[in-house]
């Protein structure tokens, strides 16, 4: 009698670690937080030689990276249908036939990230899929917008239906030292979400310093953030091998000090499927394999995907396709 195989999910989008619910600002762990920037760099230039893996273990690493994308379309000119468009490809990240001659049906992205009035369309597409949905906040790009709105923006999209919000810091408040303003927007922003995880995003490249990247990352984890992030995408440096260096020792030592995991999320600049690797080898020699759960790690990207699905096509097939045998939508 023929039966139709089983399809088994093979995400973990929900959140299974007890969230970190912060800590009183500890000032002098802030500022005893240093960065070798010259160490932190020829550490970081090694990472891409060090570590190849090939034929079927390079497809799983591959796939284990695309269950941790947000999956992410963040442009003036988004419309539902794009949207709509996009969460069909949260779902089914890669060709059906790729999927099954890897044995890999079920497989899915991490969660679908947009702007606040792309979120009941997202929130639709996604219906019973366990996929989340993320959402840009507090005047993203700059989050220069007054904080009052900011914080209403994180409650509108709560009730909207995210699941997860991505919020930008006040940069300002590093570059002039100012930790406990930075500490308590954080708190705020936190509150604000309720139920809904919180990602801090950093926008590294305008902090200055590796030394700021570190404080700063104390700081928000101090303050309840569920995950930290590197950029936006839209600052002209985004998320680089030493920064994430800095941050996931920094939760590294938040985690050591308080027994409480918080996720990481490079974003911005990672589209070649070589880079993933890079990184998920990184937090695996650097914070371990409970880290490589989607529920701890993500990528913010948008054209990764495309290239992983080319490289596993090549992987079954043996042939490399045209990106167009891999759309979005």
């Amino acid at each position: 009698m023929h039966t139709e195989p089983q399809v088994i999910q093979t995400h973990l989008p929900q959140l299974t670690e007890p969230r970190n619910p912060g800590m009183e600002l500890d000032l002098d762990w802030v500022r005893t937080a240093q960065a070798n920037t010259s160490a932190i760099e020829r550490r970081a230039a090694t990472l891409p030689g060090r570590r190849s893996v090939k034929k079927d273990y390079q497809a799983a690493w591959l796939c284990k990276a695309i269950s941790c994308i947000d999956l992410t379309t963040l442009a003036g000119d988004d419309t539902a249908g794009r949207v709509q468009r996009l969460c069909a490809k949260a779902r089914q990240p890669v060709r059906a036939d790729l999927l099954q001659a890897l044995g890999m049906q079920g497989l899915t992205v991490g969660a679908v990230c947009v702007y606040h009035d792309m979120i009941a369309p997202a929130v639709e597409a996604l219906k019973g899929s366990g996929i989340p949905v993320a959402a840009v906040s507090t005047g993203f790009p700059a989050g220069l917008s007054p904080f009052h709105l900011r914080v209403a923006e994180i409650e509108e999209s709560v009730k909207a239906g995210a699941h997860e919000i991505d919020i930008v810091i006040s940069r300002r408040h590093v570059l002039t030292g100012d930790w406990q303003a930075l500490y308590d927007e954080m708190k705020t922003f936190r509150a604000a979400c309720g139920d809904a995880h919180v990602k801090a995003i950093l926008a590294t490249g305008e902090l200055g310093s590796l030394r700021n990247v570190a404080r700063a990352s104390l700081i928000c984890m101090m303050a309840g953030a569920d995950f930290i992030k590197t950029s936006t995408g839209k600052e002209s440096v985004n998320a680089t091998l030493p920064v994430s260096l800095v941050m996931i020792r920094a939760i590294r030592d938040y985690y050591d000090r308080t027994g409480y995991r918080v996720g990481y999320k490079p974003a911005g600049g990672i589209s070649k499927a070589k880079d993933s690797l890079v990184y998920l080898s990184l937090i695996k020699e650097e914070l371990g394999n409970r880290w490589l759960q989607p529920d701890l790690f993500r990528f913010g990207a948008s054209s990764l995907l495309g290239d992983i699905e080319r490289q596993l096509e090549h992987h079954v097939t043996g042939a490399y396709s045209a990106s167009y045998r891999h759309p979005m939508g």
